[in-house]
């Protein structure tokens, strides 16, 4: 090991210490240990990612939630010394260049065609359509056997199936895109197997807003075909943009599904707090907790600085890397008492599970309904559901850009 700091690395470390770091044995819900002891004593600091750049962490609540609404902060991917989670990522991004990673006005005007489909009037109204699918599959599991994989059964499948009602998108065709999806959301995934994936997920989009535009229906793909006919969009950029929808809309919140059920399986006390109660306020305190106390975006929001900015003593340089860590400064306890502490009672509004400024998540509306259904009736028409295996013998995505887990073996 090195005994000389890079300039910008805290006399904690005797070298820059790699990102993403690793959590503790046994400890599957808890960001890694040491951003925990970078966020007490060394708040922004350099780190080192997969290419050997070193990048700006940034660890504290108060820090990461003001650069991400910094208009000197940029989210443009194609900018030099751009902090991407790895080479397939950086690979693909020219690829599927979504609102996600561009900056106003590229990214106010691409966002503002699909923000309407988005707003709680809108997502609100799904609410039946989501309970009777929860429902559905409940019933589904109830008749079937067990032990039965979570994932699978129940945690993919809802959002899956809201995000393609949505989209206007086949749920027949779950299978080839939610392993494509996988595939792009692992840091391990290589560049040749990344370009691949995205391109039969363009190429299977493409497709669709063909159809959109010879037969247009009432869901969003046919939105964007309108979009293309008004000469607002591309084909190519259409298909991006549901690209970025489909995969956003099923694959997180089919994350938050199992790990919060694990999650709460280890807390007992907890689920029976939601397991009692129909409180519709408990309910949504419960998902805010949940994801405050997990925030599954594990690896950093990323970014360049666009002039110099002075934080917490540190000068960050124009075209400098920064990567916000928003799972440890969820854990701040300068923003949340008792920060390690899972409490469904607690209501935490202010956490940054979806970011924060103008890149905050589009679909945090539907997120938080799908939520809030599977949370309020899951444990209730399964009071005795419980984990199948042991925390050691569950497989954590510690490699994927998400964080969840690949299966939950659960019975009753």
């Amino acid at each position: 090991m090195s005994t000389t700091a890079e300039p910008g690395t805290h006399a904690l470390f005797t070298e820059t210490p790699g990102y993403p770091m690793t959590r503790a044995t046994g400890c599957p819900f808890d960001p890694p240990p040491t951003l925990r002891a970078l966020q007490a004593a060394a708040p922004v600091t350099r780190v080192r990612l997969w290419d050997g750049s070193t990048p700006w962490l940034v660890t504290r609540y108060e820090d990461v939630r003001a650069l991400s609404a910094d208009p000197r902060i940029s989210a443009d991917a194609t900018l030099p010394h751009y902090p991407h989670p790895g080479a397939a990522q950086k690979e693909t991004r020219p690829l599927i260049r979504s609102f996600l990673t561009m900056d106003d006005p590229d990214h106010a005007r691409l966002r503002r065609m699909v923000t309407s489909a988005f707003s709680i009037k809108r997502v609100e109204a799904l609410r039946p359509v989501v309970q009777k699918i929860v429902d559905g599959l409940i019933d589904a599991m109830l008749d079937g056997p067990k032990p039965v994989d979570l994932v699978q059964a129940f945690a993919l499948p809802v959002p899956s199936l809201v995000i393609c009602e949505l989209l206007g998108v086949p749920y027949a065709d779950h299978g080839s895109f939610q392993s494509d999806s996988q595939v792009l959301v692992k840091r391990s995934t290589t560049t040749d197997q990344a370009r691949e994936a995205t391109e039969r997920l363009i190429g299977y989009l493409e497709r669709l807003i063909d159809d959109k535009l010879a037969r247009p229906a009432d869901d969003l793909l046919s939105t964007l075909a309108g979009r293309i006919r008004a000469g607002e969009l591309s084909r190519r950029e259409a298909a991006s943009m549901g690209v970025l929808l489909l995969i956003a809309g099923h694959e997180t919140t089919a994350n938050m599904i199992a790990l919060g059920t694990l999650a709460l399986l280890q807390h007992p006390d907890q689920l029976a707090r939601l397991r009692e109660s129909d409180d519709p306020k408990l309910i949504a305190s419960a998902v805010e907790e949940l994801l405050r106390y997990l925030t599954i975006v594990h690896n950093g929001r990323r970014r360049v600085a666009l002039e110099d900015i002075g934080i917490d003593g540190v000068t960050i340089r124009a075209g400098e890397g920064v990567v916000l860590a928003g799972d440890i400064g969820n854990r701040d306890p300068a923003a949340f008492s008792e920060p390690d502490r899972l409490d469904v009672d607690r209501n935490p509004r202010h956490h940054m599970a979806f970011g924060f400024g103008v890149h905050q998540c589009l679909g945090q509306p539907l997120a938080r309904l799908e939520l809030q259904v599977v949370y309020s009736t899951l444990y209730r028409r399964i009071p005795a559901l419980k984990a199948a295996a042991g925390l050691d013998g569950i497989p954590f995505k510690h490699d994927g850009l998400i964080y969840g887990v690949y299966e939950l073996p659960v019975t009753w």
